[in-house]
Parts: structure tokens; sequence; C-alpha cells
């Protein structure tokens, strides 16, 4: 009975000095980040999803467009909040497009496309929302 105390005596003492040689206050961490990268430039816009591949001339409705210039989509939507817009799904690769695609960095030929938002025809209605809307303020508080 007294060598199976020492034992236990012994363990005792050595997982009580390995816990107190362990830094008493450690924590477990988990840490992760999305990095989405910098907006695409593309001439009529991108599409929302990965890899945000440039859209065709023809898939975003006038309202995505200030003056020309894409409000974003996405993880870079910069328009008004609540925001409501048109689309054409028939350009859309996820419905069966397979035509072609600008590339990164081209110009817009809005000389070449006079008066298109006249005939634009969406075929489905879409909602964005600012990514972070905590540093945004539209006058509303």
């Amino acid at each position: 009975m007294m060598k199976n105390f020492k034992m236990f005596l012994v363990t005792s003492l050595s997982a009580a000095a390995f816990l107190f040689a362990s830094p008493s206050h450690a924590k477990a961490q988990i840490s992760f980040g999305v990095q989405i990268g910098p907006e695409p430039v593309c001439p009529y816009g991108y599409y929302d999803y990965p890899p945000y591949r440039c859209a065709p001339f023809g898939y975003y409705g006038p309202e995505w467009f200030n003056n020309g210039v894409f409000i974003g989509a996405g993880p870079w939507f910069h328009g008004p909040e609540h925001f409501h817009g048109h689309v054409n799904r028939h350009y859309d690769p996820h419905y069966g497009y397979h035509g072609s695609y600008p590339n990164h960095g081209e110009h817009a030929d809005w000389a070449h496309h006079q008066g298109w938002e006249h005939n634009f025809h969406g075929t489905d209605s879409r909602e964005e929302h600012r990514p972070d809307n905590s540093h945004h303020d539209d006058g509303h508080h």
C-alpha cells in the first residue's frame, strides 16, 4: 500500500510541476481572414461570384451604372443602400451563357451602345448591399 501511495505522490508531484512550468495564461487562438483582392476592372461590370469574371455588355441594366461607371457588385458593391437592379441572366454562365467576355482592364465603348438603356430587357431583379455599411453615411443614423 505504501508503494502505491509513493507512486501516486511522485505522479501527482510530476503532474503539478509540469502544470506550473507551463504558461499559466496560455489560450487557444484561431484566426482567419478572407482576402478578395482589388475590385476587378471590367468595361461592363463583373459577376458577383468568384472568380469575378468580366460580364459581357447586356448582363447589367442601366441602373448599375453611374455616368457610365459600374457601381460594383458582390464584395465591392459601392452603390446606394437598398439597391435593386436588373440583370439579363441570358448572359450568365450559371444559366448557360457560352458567348464571349470582355477582358479585365478593357474600357467600355459607350458610343457603340448609345441608347441601350431604353432597350435593355432584364430577366431578373437583384438586390445588393454594401459589404461594410459601418463606414458609409447616407445621411441616415
